[in-house]
């Protein structure tokens, strides 16, 4: 089979696009496809300071990478949650790749700067680890970000994510988070940084392909706390519809962002509040990660 771009042999397979690439293609159509959706959904410019949240994984680091190549104003934050041996060698990646490309990195640590412990909180509050971790997560990316003056905060989802989550939307009827699944999540409060997902058009396989061709170290495991979660049955799911019929996951998701986004509104309007106890955006009096916090410090 010939590269459809350049008629050199190829080595890389798109069947959703009905296309092949030899690996210099493949890397151009890569680069374009993340430019293209910068510039389409207006994500950020040259001159804005953009946090790019990364876990040591294939789509975060392919991510970190081509922005900093592309010469975005980039720096990187990782979280280490506690998760044993997990996250120090996720970590080790992270820190591997920022220092053989000279690049700023931001670590955070939640066991040692916060006390937290996402097992035990999980076992107390009676919630599944994802859902602990999460919100830990989300507060972290916006503090840092508002702390430190950053305009934007990007993220590693890829279409087989985002997929996934509009399946388990639509199969809950959660019409609040139909409402603001999207590309761009933009900022509703001052408090609130804006979030994006540079990579929402291309696959898992097109970001390890991208790793893979680059020769990025990437951590090939998945966190021990996600087995069993519904996201990987819905992606399984999805990928058994995409084989039969590729470019089923990118219709099911662009034809809702472009079709059936605008049916869902909010049901109502959520007063956004500041947490009484560190001053971020919330809609209580205290927000998810204060009270976290404080489960903490009593189960010790």
């Amino acid at each position: 089979m010939k590269c459809i771009r350049c008629k050199k042999k190829a080595v890389i397979t798109l069947k959703r696009h009905n296309a092949a690439f030899c690996a210099e293609c493949f890397l151009h159509y890569y680069r374009n496809q993340v430019l293209k959706n910068i510039q389409k959904n207006k994500m950020f410019k040259k001159d804005d300071r953009v946090l790019v949240v990364v876990s040591g994984g294939k789509d975060s680091m392919a991510l970190w990478d081509v922005l900093a190549k592309e010469g975005y104003n980039v720096v990187a934050m990782y979280i280490n949650l506690g998760i044993g041996e997990y996250s120090n060698r996720s970590q080790e990646v992270v820190e591997n790749f920022a220092k053989k490309n000279n690049l700023p990195l931001i670590v955070k640590n939640i066991k040692e700067e916060f006390g937290l412990d996402i097992y035990k909180l999980s076992k107390t509050l009676k919630r599944s680890p994802c859902s602990v971790c999460g919100t830990i997560k989300r507060y972290l990316f916006n503090k840092v970000a508002y702390d430190n003056g950053f305009s934007v905060i990007a993220t590693g989802h890829n279409l087989d994510d985002e997929a996934a989550t509009l399946l388990g939307n639509i199969l809950n009827w959660g019409e609040s988070y139909l409402a603001r699944q999207g590309p761009v999540l933009p900022q509703t409060h001052p408090k609130l940084i804006k979030k994006v997902k540079p990579l929402y058009t291309l696959t898992e396989k097109e970001n390890m392909y991208y790793v893979l061709l680059n020769k990025i170290e990437f951590l090939h495991e998945e966190c021990p706390y996600s087995v069993g979660a519904r996201s990987i049955l819905y992606k399984e799911l999805l990928n058994e519809l995409e084989e039969k019929s590729p470019g089923t996951k990118q219709r099911f998701l662009i034809g809702f962002l472009e079709k059936g986004k605008k049916h869902f509104k909010e049901v109502e309007n959520i007063e956004l509040k500041e947490c009484k106890t560190c001053g971020h955006v919330t809609t209580t009096e205290e927000c998810s990660f204060c009270r976290l916090t404080k489960v903490s410090n009593t189960v010790g």
